[in-house]
């Protein structure tokens, strides 16, 4: 499993986010708050962002690598930080965020960076929190973001942020993740869902073997945003073809996974100008 966090040394600390993908999400249905009720599989895998927190004498963020939407105020970074800052009086910091990590993708790119955010500030300053309180902090930031906290698979329920830690390990098979620079907003996702409790659950479906998920584990939003960018089916398609077990959109797209037994070729994805990563999970 992934170790997060680098040794402290003074008052800084660099630590390097991770991404996660979705084996299976259904949407079971639209709830009062306006949002939904999901079950899904979170899986951590080692695409990596950085992240160094300074003590500084104004709050500030830096930003390299990919360009990342937004103003400084609603990135996820100073959300985060000022979360803790308010709660437990921490002092200014500057953060840098090095962002490798496609957003929009459906990979958890933002939230990890959020929540790697409070345990390296928790750390650095000797808040000493521990997992389940950091967990709350993060929820406020969004359904993604608690998972990151202990960064283990895990079976997430409610609005996402209801986990369920999962002692589960598909040993020995690789993921090739592809991101096709297709950039799909929550939002739009959502847009023409049409919720289902009906099937088996993530879980259940995930006590088959693998070889056989493709006819159990499915991605509920793949309904509706196939059609609208049918370039994702294709890459399903195309993934299948080149002897994955079981392919998939993550989270709600449009970064779309493969897993293997062998290591996957990747050169011909790379060829196309997307961005991969590939890796044992």
């Amino acid at each position: 499993m992934l170790n997060p966090l680098s040794t402290q040394i003074l008052s800084a600390m660099i630590a390097f986010p991770n991404a996660k993908i979705n084996l299976g999400l259904r949407i079971l249905k639209k709830r009062s708050d306006g949002f939904h009720d999901i079950e899904t599989c979170m899986y951590p895998i080692g695409w990596q962002d950085a992240v160094e927190i300074i003590e500084h004498g104004k709050l500030e963020l830096s930003i390299t690598g990919l360009e990342v939407p937004g103003d400084d105020k609603s990135n996820l970074c100073i959300r985060a930080y000022k979360l803790l800052q308010k709660g437990y009086g921490l002092p200014n910091a500057k953060i840098h965020l090095h962002k490798i990590i496609p957003f929009g993708a459906g990979l958890g790119g933002g939230s990890s960076d959020a929540a790697f955010v409070m345990k390296i500030a928790s750390e650095i300053f000797q808040l000493f929190l521990d997992d389940d309180l950091l967990e709350e902090v993060a929820a406020e930031l969004g359904s993604d973001c608690p998972f990151f906290i202990k960064n283990k698979p895990a079976i997430a329920g409610g609005k996402g942020n209801d986990l369920t830690i999962l002692n589960f390990n598909p040993d020995g098979y690789y993921a090739l993740v592809i991101y096709p620079n297709i950039r799909i907003g929550t939002a739009l996702a959502y847009k023409n869902v049409i919720p289902s409790a009906d099937g088996i659950s993530i879980e259940e479906a995930l006590s088959y073997p693998i070889a056989e998920w493709r006819n159990h584990l499915h991605n509920q939003f793949e309904d509706t945003i196939f059609p609208a960018f049918p370039l994702l089916q294709d890459i399903k398609e195309e993934l299948y073809q080149q002897g994955a077990v079981y392919a998939s959109m993550s989270g709600s797209g449009s970064a779309m996974f493969g897993l293997f037994k062998e290591a996957p070729q990747t050169a011909h994805w790379s060829e196309k100008g997307y961005s991969i990563w590939s890796g044992k999970l």
